[in-house]
């Protein structure tokens, strides 16, 4: 099968061999140029990984603690049937786990020290049902959670301000007090430590406080639990299926699930995506315009060549065709080339970074300061088709200009002083 003349001519014009000084400049200027689009491609994938990387650990460790939906009522006050409404909740299809909590605020004292804490009273035996958070507590430490023991696992933040134990008493100091004659008393109740967890989230380990949810039923005078927490099959489909059960509960209940608690977090994440995406792209427009300063070059170089060209019967159409070509072939071999080398680095960052920390004696992300302390990444097919088909749009735009002047060169006054 015959190539057209145009694309046998732009591949020779890419390859811009080196039998002059100026055709061995504008092989360099349109290596750059090349080499410019592949590092631009290259950047916005790996720093988009990173961040997709960085936005998995921490919502997998936020899920650690917090379960995929919440159903509560409206005024915090027991649910009318407990039962039924987890019977109701397990019927649908996309609910693999279901348990009962009581959610409530409080302050634990220990001497002269005091913290706020968020309590919340579980069942220890459907808890790891609804999270992983109890995958982190010693099984001895869960097990002592039983009713009327009274007993509590602290966040190891929380412990560590208070400076208290495995052993240890606390003081926890509910807010609805109790009236006597000389006025309102808050009520105080003595708590053993029996363990501490550490999920990894400094706002939930610095915070919460467990303990086993007929004991917090005693203590906020409950008739029952306050909530039931769900987990899905798949965490995604958490909106969905909240609409769901909205239709399907029957009682006047709230319902909430985990993107609605950590909407703010969530939200700036996608901002700041959507601006690092924005910004990086702009270093891949600047290299593929660089192919308007290889192309006009190109062109004031060839133009004996255009000419006879069009002597010959070359249309204006067929000779811009050559010059697309030319720059067409730049772009896509530049954004197939940064498509490998960020995939390379983005899928390989937990060996290179390492790597790099060894040879500078030095750590990204140290231990004591950040909650990761190694550099995830996570290439998403969402992230990588957009960046391949902007870069490719952008490199085609910019070969229109330059192609559009080499069709309008006349032969004549090309021709003169040849």
């Amino acid at each position: 099968m015959q190539i057209p003349y145009e694309l046998a001519l732009g591949w020779r014009y890419t390859r811009a061999g080196r039998a002059t000084r100026r055709n061995g400049f504008i092989s360099f200027i349109s290596g750059v140029s090349m080499l410019g689009i592949a590092l631009g491609v290259a950047a916005l994938i790996i720093v988009l990984s990173v961040m997709n990387g960085f936005q998995k650990e921490v919502r997998d460790r936020m899920l650690s603690v917090v379960s995929h939906i919440e159903i509560f009522t409206p005024g915090g006050d027991a649910l009318p049937d407990p039962a039924r409404t987890i019977a109701e909740a397990k019927a649908n299809p996309n609910v693999i786990g279901a348990a009962p909590f009581v959610s409530a605020q409080a302050l634990v004292a220990r001497g002269e020290d005091m913290r706020g804490a968020l309590l919340r009273g579980i069942d220890p035996a459907l808890e790891p049902e609804v999270t992983d958070m109890t995958t982190g507590i010693d099984q001895s430490s869960l097990q002592a959670l039983t009713p009327g023991s009274f007993n509590v696992v602290l966040g190891s933040e929380l412990a560590r301000i208070l400076g208290v134990g495995q052993g240890d008493q606390v003081t926890l100091i509910v807010p609805s007090g109790q009236v006597t004659p000389a006025g309102t008393v808050p009520r105080l109740k003595q708590m053993q430590v029996v363990g501490t967890f550490n999920s990894g989230h400094y706002e939930y380990d610095s915070t919460l406080v467990l303990m086993h949810h007929e004991d917090a039923e005693r203590l906020f005078r409950l008739e029952g639990p306050t909530g039931v927490r769900l987990k899905l099959k798949d965490l995604h489909q958490a909106p969905e299926v909240t609409q769901q059960l909205a239709h399907s509960l029957s009682g006047h209940l709230l319902i909430r699930d985990w993107t609605q608690q950590n909407k703010t977090w969530f939200a700036a994440v996608q901002v700041e995506k959507r601006m690092m995406f924005i910004i990086l792209t702009l270093i891949v427009a600047v290299a593929a315009f660089n192919l308007v300063t290889t192309l006009v070059m190109t062109v004031t170089d060839k133009r004996a060549d255009i000419a006879i060209l069009r002597t010959l019967g070359a249309s204006p159409r067929s000779i811009m065709g050559v010059f697309v070509v030319q720059g067409a072939l730049v772009g896509v071999i530049g954004t197939l080339a940064g498509l490998g080398l960020g995939l390379l680095v983005a899928c390989n960052i937990d060996v290179i970074v390492p790597a790099i920390e060894r040879a500078l004696h030095t750590s990204f992300l140290p231990k004591d300061i950040y909650l990761i302390s190694q550099m995830p990444s996570e290439p998403q097919r969402s992230d990588i088709v957009p960046i391949t088909i902007i870069s490719l749009i952008l490199a085609f735009v910019a070969t229109l200009y330059p192609s559009w002047r080499a069709s309008r060169v006349n032969p004549a006054e090309a021709l003169r002083y040849e």
